[in-house]
């Protein structure tokens, strides 16, 4: 199942999202892959609700990348000012 690394705790301990379960797992970052970071995608192996294996996955990290970066980019180019006009005060 795939998991996002949604955010690292001040205590080292790493927040994956299991979309398909629709839960959370926390677990210590040093059980992370090397290169892991915020908003990284994972393939986990889960048995009996503990984490078997978990392995970085690049191609679909760089893919969410580049989607969220181009969702910006149409945000950012359709922004045209305010509709309001301004009331100039003398």
């Amino acid at each position: 199942m795939k998991g996002t690394l949604d955010r690292i705790e001040d205590d080292g301990r790493a927040v994956i999202l299991l979309e398909e379960l629709q839960q959370e797992i926390v677990l210590p970052m040093e059980r992370l892959p090397a290169g892991s970071d915020v908003d990284s995608w994972f393939d986990i192996t889960l048995e009996n609700d503990e984490v078997t294996s978990i392995v970085l996955d690049e191609t679909t990290s760089a893919k969410k990348t580049e989607q969220a970066n181009e969702l910006l980019q149409k945000l950012k180019s359709k922004n045209s000012g305010s509709k309001f006009k301004r009331n100039k005060r003398s």
